[in-house]
């Protein structure tokens, strides 16, 4: 992926020996790989230094000069993210297009297990929903065949997705631990076979899924007069995707720090504990559940829109275990790290697709290295950070509350 994007870049400003060095005619040269892999490398070493330090100055500054650096900081983002499709082209608009939407999913598996405390390998249930729910309302060739606009059918399936999670979520209130994980995993499994099913078949058509889904604005094509950019294929889906990555991750930050959030954080401390200071802990999974679910809906329906189709072989255990590696390599509970560990697990492999094969094998080797090293993961939410590291503090050997007495020890 990264050889249509640099080839002609480097055309235009004449570097044809830098191209020839760094791709051949099957790809990217190993040479070029280590390259990629070194600078990788040196930069995750050196961005902690680097953010630290840029902490610090901007913690040593007036009030007035940290809120104008954060003001200039947003703004800026928000300008690259807009103009980013238009300058990386097609191919890599196709995936920013497949990152935004692990993003989405991250965001709302975040709730469920990263505030919650909810171990959830069923998530693609949800996806699956989403899905087939906006290809039933809005193909006109759907069993259904009513052809509703996607922003008319979008609330009917986020209201459908949060009873699909309250549904879910009802059976397993009691189970906690692997007993959850498994049974989620499950209910994962039933919503793919569901969709297979030839019992179902009229309904969701079966191994041939549905056909027909009209674009995200029900037109191929849109025009944007002001900047002149003209918005078909992935970008027609990148903003629109962008926007619902925006309001989840504001959602999910207002009730991270909401009396909600703080429930959540006690159930996933210690659940009996919050349940004797008064914490009903029924209500707030059910609801955790519940938003998880319409997140991971509200990224079935756009996936629909993208692909016009959708197919059951698409909802597979795969889908659950990514977007679960994406929060614990970006960090539990964690806005920023959902973001980080979607671009590393989802956009670094599609730019990097001469070693497809070696996908799999990279991702445990990360997983076990960032239990080891990096338990907090890559941005870490602060307070699981300093929880982690009081942990360890509390069992590193010659600690005071380790010492043994002279009784003891004679």
């Amino acid at each position: 992926m990264l050889e249509p994007f640099l080839r002609p870049r480097l055309t235009d400003f004449k570097l044809e020996g830098v191209s020839r060095f760094l791709f051949t005619h099957k790809g990217l040269s190993i040479a070029s790989a280590i390259v990629v892999f070194a600078i990788f490398a040196v930069g995750s070493v050196a961005w902690p230094r680097v953010r630290a330090r840029y902490r610090a100055r901007v913690a040593a500054a007036d009030p007035g000069t940290q809120a104008t650096i954060r003001g200039v900081t947003l703004l800026l983002l928000i300008v690259f993210l807009l103009a980013l499709p238009q300058i990386a082209g097609s191919f890599l608009s196709q995936v920013l297009v497949f990152v935004g939407l692990y993003t989405l999913l991250a965001l709302g598996l975040n709730i469920v297990v990263g505030y919650a405390g909810l171990l959830d390998l069923g998530y693609v249930a949800f996806y699956a929903v989403g899905s087939y729910l906006t290809a039933l309302l809005t193909s006109p060739i759907s069993s259904l065949g009513v052809g509703l606009p996607f922003w008319v059918a979008l609330p009917i399936v986020i209201l459908g997705a949060a009873v699909t999670g309250l549904f879910i979520g009802a059976p397993v209130l009691r189970l906690r631990g692997d007993y959850l994980a498994i049974v989620t995993l499950g209910f994962g499994e039933i919503a793919r076979l569901l969709f297979l099913s030839d019992a179902l078949k009229p309904w969701f058509g079966g191994t041939q899924g549905i056909l027909g889904v009209p674009p995200l604005f029900g037109v191929a094509k849109v025009s944007v007069p002001i900047l002149g950019w003209q918005l078909t294929g992935p970008t027609l889906t990148y903003y629109p995707l962008l926007f619902f990555c925006v309001i989840a991750a504001i959602v999910a930050t207002r009730l991270k720090y909401s009396r909600i959030g703080r429930a959540w954080n006690a159930m996933r401390e210690d659940e009996d504990v919050a349940q004797a200071t008064g914490v009903n802990v029924t209500n707030y999974k059910l609801l955790a559940f519940a938003l998880g679910a319409s997140v991971g809906c509200l990224g079935g329906a756009v996936f629909a829109t993208h692909l016009a189709s959708v197919f059951p072989g698409t909802f597979n255990i795969l889908v659950s275990i990514t977007v679960l590696s994406i929060i614990i390599l970006g960090g539990m509970g964690s806005i920023p790290g959902v973001v980080v560990g979607a671009l590393a697990l989802i956009g670094l492999p599609e730019l990097l697709r001469e070693f497809a094969e070696f996908k799999l094998l990279v991702y445990g080797g990360v997983l076990v290295l960032m239990m080891l090293l990096r338990p907090e993961g890559l941005l870490p939410d602060r307070v699981r950070q300093q929880e982690l590291h009081e942990a360890d503090e509390e069992e590193e050997p010659g600690a005071d509350g380790g010492a043994l007495t002279p009784a003891e020890q004679g």
